[in-house]
Order: structure tokens, then sequence, then C-alpha cells
């Protein structure tokens, strides 16, 4: 991963094109060597609460490690309750709750009925924090922006539990 300092950055959208398009916009800059991203998702929540992982498997923006378990960090970093929710295993639901032993769940994650409400759109990505400023600039057409630190122990503990899960991970996002 090569920093000590990582950040969350999250875009709201009202318009799934328009996250799209963000994204898009994302794996443009990086391919550009405009910043570098750790891993980037499209997450979309229907009407009826229910939140579906996009953009993950062509091309995603990020690098390293398998798409389970990059998304999985970047969804778990989010909003831990939404990866507990879908796919408890192989010690994430204990990893999880260590991590959040130490933290309050909005200090952890981000509000997901704030930046996801049902029938919304969001671009989630962990960057380095030098990027930060970069990565979330480059999601103009979000109605709301995040930009937050990110404990790069929690980060590293939840990577390797989900890691050691992938293919759990992949198939309760996938689905």
């Amino acid at each position: 991963m090569g920093s000590d300092n990582l950040a969350l950055v999250v875009g709201a959208y009202n318009d799934a094109n328009a996250a799209q398009d963000d994204y898009d916009a994302l794996k443009a800059g990086q391919e550009q060597g405009e910043y570098e991203i750790v891993g980037a998702v499209v997450l979309e929540r229907d009407a009826k609460g229910k939140v579906t992982v996009k953009e993950h498997k062509d091309g995603t923006v990020g690098r390293g490690a398998a798409w389970g378990a990059g998304a999985g960090v970047v969804v778990g970093l989010f909003a831990p309750p939404l990866l507990a929710a879908t796919a408890i295993g192989a010690g994430i639901g204990a990893i999880l709750g260590k991590i959040k032993k130490g933290h309050e769940e909005k200090e952890l994650g981000v509000d997901v009925d704030e930046y996801l409400p049902p029938g919304s759109s969001a671009v989630v990505a962990i960057v380095d924090d030098k990027w930060a400023d970069k990565v979330e600039a480059a999601l103009t057409r979000s109605e709301k922006r995040i930009s937050k630190a990110v404990d790069k122990d929690d980060y590293e503990k939840l990577q390797e539990a989900i890691e050691k899960s992938a293919n759990d991970v992949s198939g309760a996002l996938d689905s």
C-alpha cells in the first residue's frame, strides 16, 4: 500500500448515471497519473434499501487485491454495517467488532442514510491522504462529498479478514 495516511472519499448522487460518469472520470485520472487510488466502487441503494456494488470487475479503480477483498474493504470502511449485513464470514464479523470497540460507528464509517439514502448512488474511494483533495474534487457531479481519515491499522485488519474469505465477500456483494 505504501502509505501510513489513508482517506475515505465519498460522493453522493441522486442520479446513478452521474455516479458512473464520476467513477469513469476517476479511472481516467488515475490512468493519466493525476493521483493513485487504493480502491473504489460505485454503490447503488434501491428504494427498498438494498445496496448493490457496481463497477468492480472490469478495470476496477485501484491497485492490487482480488476484487472481492478490495471492494469489501472499501464497503467496510464506508459503512461497516453494510459489510457485516452482507458478508459475515472467516473472521470479518470479529474484526468489525474489534474495530468498532475502539471507535463509534460514525467515526469508523460514513452515515449510510446521509450519503447513500434509498434510491441513490455513491462513489466510494480509499486513497493516500495526499490525493484526497484531488479525488474529492474529481467527483464533480456529486450532490455532496466527504473526505475523512482512515486508520491504517483498521484498514489492514479488515483487508486481511476479507482476503481470507474473498469468495464469500465477492458472492455476497455481487448478489
